[in-house]
């Protein structure tokens, strides 16, 4: 993979360097839009072989919420300018500094929370031989994944389901997503390809889809 390890390094370099007005101008819209914290969200992520790093985005959410990991679109916990750099991933911008330390790669399995990782078994944990990217099959496939998960709260509730939509959205990632991004970042390991690394970009960046692992993503 030295092309990828090349391309990572020279690309998020060239992105440092022409992309920092605007990562100037999101970190103020954060400092001014969310007074009270930091404009930058860091938080240990599990890397490559495990081991875990420090990643970096901007923050989107308030500082006073709870510490699930998984969000909801609509959840009071982000704020409105918060949701629109998630939904445009402007909030990874910062992502560019890990993967020119070699902590991330621009393709790969997105990192997770500490104590996911340690639920991979068998051959899944073949996720963990792979440096965390910014883009990827999953990502791709879940792009926007804080709707999806809404809708299924929505209908869950609508259905009569009591629970709070927090625990219902716990449930939906970790029974239906999580293996699904599994099995996808699986398959990006055993079936790499550095032309696919580059097409994967150019549909996160153009919001396009794209045929893998026999499914439009």
């Amino acid at each position: 993979m030295i092309l990828k390890f090349l391309f990572d390094r020279i690309v998020s370099f060239l992105g440092l360097l022409f992309l920092w007005p605007v990562l100037i101008i999101v970190a103020i819209l954060v400092k001014i839009k969310m007074p009270g914290g930091p404009a930058f969200f860091v938080q240990k992520r599990v890397g490559r072989g495990g081991k875990l790093f420090n990643c970096h985005k901007f923050r989107t959410m308030t500082m006073k919420h709870s510490g699930s990991s998984v969000s909801v679109a609509g959840d009071s916990r982000i704020t409105p300018l918060g949701a629109k750099l998630r939904h445009y991933k402007l909030d990874e911008l910062p992502e560019l500094w890990d993967v020119l330390i070699g902590n991330m790669s621009f393709v790969g399995p997105r990192p997770d929370v500490p104590g996911y990782a340690d639920k991979l078994q068998g051959d899944d944990r073949d996720v963990l031989k792979l440096r965390p990217g910014i883009t990827g099959p999953a990502t791709l496939k879940y792009r926007l994944e804080d709707e999806m998960i809404a809708e299924y709260v929505a209908q869950k509730q609508k259905e009569g389901d009591t629970r709070d939509a927090q625990d219902i959205a716990v449930e939906y990632n970790d029974t239906v997503i999580y293996p699904d991004k599994v099995r996808l970042n699986c398959y990006y390991y055993r079936n790499y390809s550095f032309v696919k690394d580059i097409q994967m970009i150019l549909c996160t960046v153009l919001g396009r889809k794209m045929a893998y692992a026999g499914e439009r993503i």
